[in-house]
C-alpha cells in the first residue's frame, strides 16, 4: 500500500474528498496501474477537493475499511470515492464504513473500475487512462451529493404466497410454523403442483405422494395458513410492508364449509371427461371432481363447460345425492382483498409441448409418450394402476427408447438445460425395466448427474443393463427399411461415440420434455411489478448473491418460477425465501433506499406520459389537481420517468441533472488542467 500526497489546503474548502483505489488482488491491478491512478488523483484532482488518495490490495477487507474510517475522522473528509468493483457488490460495505465514522453514507460514491475497466480491456495504458477518467467523473459527481436519510416503512406480518407446488408449500409452512399468517393462493383445485403427479423421485426413488402428502395436509390444517385454491391474483397495489392484493376466488359451485369430501357426488355424476391436466390425457374424471384422492382441500369443483346441468339444464345428480346439500349451482366468483407485507412467487413451470418437434412423432405416432404421461403410467394411482403399457392399454413394450433434452439444449427451441431431464430419464429407465423387463435405450447429449447421489444412481441404471447412445436423435419414424423394423418405431440417431448413423427399432418412445416458463409468466410479472428474462423466467436481484429477491422490494421468487431446478433445490429455495420474509417480519420495519424520483408539482403539466412507463407501478395521477405523484416506497429509482418527462418536472434523488452533467464533464476530463491530463 502506498500513501499518496495529502493536500491539507484544497482550493475548494467546502469539499474534502478522499479517493480510495482497490487492487482487488489482480482483478484490477493486473490491467490497471493502480499506484499511478492513485498518485494522479492526489495531484490532478486536488483543486476539485481531493485531500487524500490511497490504494490498497483489498479495500473491502476490514483493514481497507479501517483506512476510510480513520481518514474521515482524522482528516474531516466529507465525501468519499471508492474505485473498485460494481456498486452491486460492495456499495453497502463502504457506505457502512462511512456511517461508522460519522459520515452520511450517501456521501460515498463507488466507481466501477473492475467490471467497466479492467475486465473489459487488455491494453494496460488505455485501461489506466480510463480508470483516471472514471474517478474524475466520480469526484465531480460526489461534489453534488447531499446527505440523505433512508425511508422507513412498517412491515405487515402477513405474507402472500402464489403457487401451491412444493416450493410454495415449503415457504408457507416455514412462515406459518414461525407464528405468522400466510395466504397461499393456487389456481388449481388442489395444492401439490407437478410433484403430486409423480410416482417416484430421483435419486432415492421415494414415493412422491408419501413425502408430499403430509406437507399438503399440514398446509390444509395449519391455523396460520389461509388456503385459497381455485383462485388467481388479479391486482397488486402498494409497496413492501403494505401490499394490497386483489384475488379472484373462482366459484367451485360447492359450499366448502358444508362439503365433507365424501366423494358421493363424483361417484354418481354420469358425465366422464378426459383429464388433460392431472392425468395428462391418459385417464378420465367426472364433471365434478377433485384432481386426485390426495387433493388438499378434499373438496370437489364443478367443471362448468362440461357439466350436463349447465349444458342442458338437467341432471343435478350431484345435488340429489349430496347429503349435506353442499352443491351451489348459483355460486359466483368472490373478490377478496388481502393486506400483506411480503409476497413470494412460486408459480412453477410448464412442460415443453413435444408436438412442436414434429420429427419426434408425438401426437402422430401412437406409442410416443411424454415424460408426464409416463409419470402417470408408472404411478400406482394412475390410469393403468402402475402398469407400463402401450396406447392400446394392454400390450407391454419389450424395447423402449428414452430421448433426452426434448426442447432443451436446442437452439431451435430452448437453448438452456432443463436440469431434471437426465435424472428423470434415468429414473424412467429404472422404472420401465423394473415393471416390464424391457430393454431400455437412453439417447443423450451429455449425462448431467452433478448432485448428491445422482452419479451413483446413474451407475445403478448402467448396472441394470440400460443401453446408452450418445447423440442427438434426428427422427422417430414408423417407416421400416427391413423386416426387423416392421411394426416398430425406429429411432434415427448419430452415435457420436462410434461415429456412425444408427437406426434402433423399439416398441415405445419416451420424450423427456424440458421445462418452460408458464405461458402467462410475463403477465404475472407485470402484475407484481417484476421482470422476466428473455426466456420468460422471473429475474432475480442477482443470479449468484441474491437469487431469491427481485428488483421490487418485498417480492421474492422460489422454485421453478426462477428457472429450471429439481425438487431438493425447489424446497431449499422455498425455505430460503421464507427465511428472508421472516427476517423482515421480525424487524417490524424496513429502511428503503432514499434514491427515488419525485415530482416538482409546479412544473408538472399533467400530460401523463410518465404514468404508463413506470415498471414498478409507483406513479399515481390526481385528476382533481391534474398532477402526477410518485409513491417513494414503490419507486426503485430506475429513472425511466425522469428521462421521459418533457417538462423536466421529475427529478431523481441521487441522479439529478447537476450530478449527471458534472459526472459527464469529469469523464471527459473537462475539470482537469491541460498539462495534468497528459501527466
Amino acid at each position: 500500500m502506498t500513501d499518496n500526497i495529502e493536500n491539507t489546503s484544497p482550493s475548494d474548502a467546502q469539499e474534502k474528498i478522499g479517493v480510495y483505489v482497490c487492487h482487488c488482488g489482480t482483478n484490477i491491478a493486473g490491467v490497471v496501474d493502480v499506484v499511478q491512478v492513485a498518485n494522479w488523483a492526489a495531484q490532478s484532482l486536488k483543486h476539485r477537493g481531493v485531500v487524500i488518495a490511497r490504494e490498497y490490495k483489498f479495500m473491502c477487507s476490514s483493514p481497507g475499511q479501517d483506512l476510510i474510517e480513520k481518514d474521515i475522522k482524522e482528516l474531516g473528509l466529507n465525501r468519499v470515492i471508492v474505485a473498485a468493483c460494481s456498486p452491486h457488490l460492495h456499495e453497502k460495505t463502504f457506505r457502512t464504513a462511512c456511517a461508522n465514522a460519522g459520515l452520511n453514507p450517501y456521501l460515498c460514491e463507488m466507481v466501477s473500475i473492475r467490471e467497466q475497466v479492467s475486465w473489459v480491456h487488455t491494453d494496460k495504458v488505455a485501461a489506466t487512462e480510463k480508470a483516471k477518467a472514471a474517478i474524475s467523473g466520480g469526484v465531480e459527481r460526489v461534489r453534488h451529493h447531499v446527505p440523505l436519510q433512508p425511508i422507513i416503512v412498517p412491515i405487515n406480518p402477513a405474507t402472500l404466497i402464489v403457487g401451491g407446488g412444493i416450493a410454495g408449500i415449503q415457504s408457507a409452512l416455514e412462515i406459518a410454523d414461525a407464528g405468522f399468517h400466510v395466504y397461499l393462493v393456487e389456481r388449481e383445485p388442489s395444492i401439490g403442483g407437478h410433484m403430486a403427479q409423480f410416482d417416484k423421485t430421483f435419486p432415492t426413488l421415494d414415493c412422491s405422494a408419501c413425502i408430499l402428502t403430509p406437507k399438503m395436509n399440514s398446509v390444509g390444517t395449519h391455523p396460520n395458513i389461509t388456503l385459497l385454491t381455485w383462485s388467481e391474483v388479479e391486482k397488486v397495489d402498494g409497496y413492501v410492508g403494505n401490499f394490497s392484493v386483489t384475488v379472484r376466488k373462482k366459484a367451485r359451485k360447492v359450499d366448502e364449509e358444508l362439503c365433507t369430501g365424501c366423494g358421493i357426488c363424483q361417484e354418481k355424476c354420469p358425465k366422464k371427461v378426459i383429464d388433460n391436466v392431472f392425468e395428462a390425457g391418459l385417464g378420465y374424471r367426472k364433471a365434478i371432481y377433485t384432481p386426485s384422492p390426495q387433493s388438499v382441500p378434499n373438496r370437489p369443483v364443478i367443471d362448468v363447460p362440461n357439466c350436463t346441468y349447465y349444458e342442458k339444464g338437467t341432471c343435478k345428480a350431484c345435488d340429489i345425492f349430496c347429503a349435506p346439500k353442499a352443491i351451489r349451482f348459483d355460486q359466483e366468483d368472490q373478490i377478496l382483498t388481502l393486506n400483506v407485507g411480503n409476497i413470494i412467487l412460486a408459480t412453477g413451470y410448464e412442460l415443453f409441448d413435444a408436438r412442436r418437434i414434429p420429427n419426434y412423432g408425438y401426437g402422430r405416432l401412437p406409442n410416443v409418450f411424454t415424460s408426464l404421461e409416463i409419470e402417470r403410467l408408472t404411478n400406482a394411482a394412475g390410469p393403468t394402476n402402475g402398469n407400463v403399457v402401450m396406447r392400446d392399454g394392454k400390450t407391454t413394450p419389450k424395447t423402449v427408447g428414452i430421448i433426452h433434452c426434448v426442447g432443451s439444449r436446442d437452439k431451435n427451441y430452448n437453448n438452456y438445460c432443463s436440469v431434471i431431464c437426465c435424472m428423470q430419464s434415468l429414473k424412467f429407465a429404472h422404472l420401465v425395466h423394473e415393471r416390464t423387463g424391457a430393454q431400455v435405450y437412453n439417447f443423450y447429449i451429455d449425462i448431467r448427474a452433478a448432485f448428491k447421489d445422482y452419479d451413483e444412481f446413474y451407475q445403478r441404471v448402467l448396472d441394470e443393463g440400460t443401453m446408452f447412445v450418445r447423440g442427438k436423435v434426428a427422427e422417430v419414424t414408423d417407416v421400416p427399411r427391413n423386416e426387423n423394423e416392421r411394426g416398430k418405431l425406429i429411432i434415427q440417431v448419430e452415435d457420436t461415440l462410434v461415429g456412425k448413423q444408427r437406426r434402433i427399432p423399439v416398441d415405445m418412445v419416451i420424450l423427456s420434455a424440458g421445462l418452460e416458463p408458464r405461458k402467462d409468466s410475463k403477465e404475472v410479472a407485470k402484475t407484481f411489478g417484476i421482470s422476466c428474462s428473455v426466456n420468460g423466467w422471473f429475474i432475480e436481484k442477482h443470479p449468484k448473491l441474491d437469487p431469491i429477491a427481485t428488483m421490487t422490494e418485498g417480492i421474492f421468487i422460489a422454485g421453478c418460477a426462477q428457472g429450471p431446478k429439481d425438487i431438493p433445490a425447489s424446497v431449499a429455495q422455498g425455505a430460503a425465501a421464507a427465511a428472508r420474509v421472516l427476517g423482515r417480519i421480525e424487524q417490524k420495519e424496513m429502511a428503503l433506499e432514499p434514491v427515488r424520483a419525485s415530482v416538482i408539482e409546479e412544473k408538472c403539466s399533467g400530460c401523463r406520459i410518465c404514468n404508463g412507463l413506470c415498471p414498478f407501478n409507483a406513479i399515481t395521477f390526481h385528476e382533481d389537481r391534474m398532477v402526477t405523484e410518485i409513491n417513494p416506497a414503490l419507486c426503485q429509482g430506475c429513472g425511466t420517468c425522469v428521462a421521459a418527462c418533457p417538462a423536466g418536472a421529475i427529478t431523481g434523488t441521487g441522479f439529478s441533472n447537476d450530478q449527471i452533467m458534472a459526472q459527464i464533464e469529469g469523464l471527459l476530463m473537462m475539470n482537469i488542467e491541460p498539462e495534468a491530463v497528459t501527466a
